[in-house]
């Protein structure tokens, strides 16, 4: 199954070597905050949610893939979907701090749900944020992606929206 690729970003499946990268996106405070998880505290914890949570997805054709800077082959974080018990997809992308604010998280969904279109048809995706995620709602936003309304649970108060991947969202 090919993958979705932008002029700037590559995506592929994130696999066991990836552990170390995982663990420095998922340890920094600032980049959990918004997530409703505590930072991770080791490599053996980073494998632990790969084994568990995101290898798990790709037997489903779905997944959070590594988002890779194509020039530099950095692993800036990941991006994809995570099918929901509801048969709903959910969008989610989380990225390093030093990525932050140059478009990678809007480029890379973008092209997630370009890439969904093909091979979901018909699929509902929602996507969801912390209202005090601005950054995050703004990207949904760029997404096309229509506020449905907002959500309470242990983690605060988050802003869902949706799109079917029919309608033509870019």
């Amino acid at each position: 199954m090919a993958l979705p690729e932008t002029d700037r970003l590559v995506l592929r499946q994130l696999t066991e070597a990836d552990a170390d990268a995982v663990y420095h996106l998922n340890a920094s405070p600032k980049v959990v905050r918004h997530v409703g998880e505590p930072p991770l505290e080791s490599r053996a914890a980073a494998l632990a949610v790969l084994r568990e949570r995101i290898f798990p997805q790709y037997a489903l054709g779905v997944g959070r893939w590594a988002v890779v800077h194509r020039a530099s082959g950095q692993l800036l974080g990941w991006c994809g979907l995570r099918l929901l018990p509801s048969g709903e997809h959910d969008l989610g992308y989380r990225f390093v701090e030093e990525a932050w604010g140059q478009g990678y998280a809007t480029e890379a969904a973008s092209a997630v749900l370009r890439w969904a279109r093909g091979h979901l048809p018909g699929a509902r995706i929602i996507g969801t944020a912390l209202v005090e995620n601005h950054a995050s709602v703004r990207v949904l936003r760029k997404l096309g992606m229509r506020f449905e309304g907002t959500r309470q649970d242990e983690h605060g108060t988050s802003a869902v929206f949706r799109c079917e991947v029919d309608q033509g969202v870019d």
